[in-house]
C-alpha cells in the first residue's frame, strides 16, 4: 500500500514544504490539493504547472492524485443555476487536463451539497448528467476520475458505498472509479470493508485518517476512535495494493510539518 501526503494542510506554507516533507518523512507520493495559493487549475494553466513539475522532479516525489477544490468556493456542480453547473464542469475539465499534464493518475471529485430544497430526483439527475459529461471528457483525454463519497455533514448527494455503486451502474466507464474516505462510513455506522465488496475493482483509493466518531473532522491516525490497526490487518488480508492518502485537511494548519511527520509515523506503527 502506497502512502500519500495531502497538501491541503500546507495551504499557509509554501507548496515546496509539502514536497520536501513527503520525501524526508517517507511518503510515497503527493495528493495535490487544487486551491489557491498553490495548485488552482486556472493558475496551473497560466504557468504554475511548471513549478509543480519542478518540485516533482527535484524531490523525486510523484503526484498520483490531483484534488481540485470544488465544494462551494467558487465551484460546486451540484448547486445553483445551469450556468453555475456548466462553469463548474468546465473548471473540472481543466483540472483533469492539469492533472494529466503533471503526471497524476487520477483527478478526484466529490459531489458537494445540492441545497436543502432540492429533491432527490433533481439531485440524482444533476449528478448523473454531470458525471457522464466529466467521464466522457476523461475518456477523451485518457485520464481517470476518482469519485469520493462525503459525510452527511458535508453533502446530501453521494455519502455511501451504495451511492457510489449506483453512479457506476449508470455511468459505465473504465475511466470512472471509486474510493473510500474512512470518516464517512465510520460516522454513519456503515461498514468500511463493504466498500471493497460493493465497488469491487472500482475501489482504487483510500483516504486514511482517524475520526472522533461524530463529526467530519479528520484526525491524525491513531489519535481518534477508528480501529485502524485492525483495518490495516483486513487490508493486508484482502491484498489491497492501491493508494492511501493520509488526508489531514484544516485541523492542523498551524503546524503541518509536525503533524505530517506524526501522521505517517503513527500509521507505519499501526501497519507494523
Amino acid at each position: 500500500m502506497k502512502i500519500g501526503l495531502f497538501t491541503s494542510g500546507y495551504q499557509r506554507n509554501p507548496l515546496e514544504h509539502a514536497f520536501e516533507d513527503a520525501k524526508r518523512f517517507g511518503y510515497d507520493y503527493i495528493e495535490l490539493w487544487g486551491g489557491r495559493p498553490h495548485a488552482f487549475a486556472p493558475d496551473l494553466k497560466n504557468g504554475d504547472i511548471n513549478l509543480v513539475k519542478r518540485l516533482i522532479e527535484e524531490y523525486e516525489m510523484p503526484v498520483r492524485v490531483y484534488t481540485p477544490e470544488h465544494n462551494a468556493y467558487p465551484y460546486n456542480f451540484m448547486i445553483g443555476t445551469e450556468q453555475m453547473r456548466s462553469d463548474a464542469i468546465d473548471y473540472l475539465k481543466l483540472a483533469m487536463e492539469m492533472g494529466k499534464e503533471m503526471g497524476a493518475e487520477f483527478t478526484l471529485m466529490s459531489p458537494a451539497h445540492a441545497g436543502y430544497l432540492t429533491t432527490e430526483e433533481e439531485i440524482w439527475h444533476r449528478l448523473i448528467e454531470s458525471m457522464k459529461e466529466l467521464t466522457d471528457y476523461a475518456e477523451k483525454i485518457n485520464h481517470k476520475i476518482i469519485l469520493e463519497a462525503l459525510t452527511p455533514m458535508e453533502s446530501n448527494v453521494c455519502t455511501t458505498a451504495n451511492d457510489l455503486a449506483r453512479v457506476f451502474a449508470q455511468v459505465e466507464s473504465d475511466h470512472l472509479v471509486g474510493m473510500c474516505d474512512l470518516v464517512p462510513p465510520f460516522v454513519q455506522h456503515e461498514s468500511i470493508m463493504a466498500y471493497f465488496d460493493k465497488l469491487q475493482d472500482k475501489m482504487q483509493h483510500l483516504h486514511v485518517i482517524d475520526s472522533d466518531g461524530t463529526s467530519d473532522t479528520h484526525v491524525i491516525p491513531g489519535e481518534g476512535m477508528l480501529p485502524l490497526k485492525e483495518l490495516v490487518q483486513e487490508l493486508n488480508y484482502i491484498g489491497y495494493v492501491g493508494t492511501a492518502t493520509i488526508e489531514l485537511v484544516t485541523a492542523y494548519l498551524n503546524e503541518p510539518r509536525f503533524y505530517a511527520r506524526r501522521a505517517i509515523n503513527n500509521l507505519k506503527a499501526l501497519m507494523d
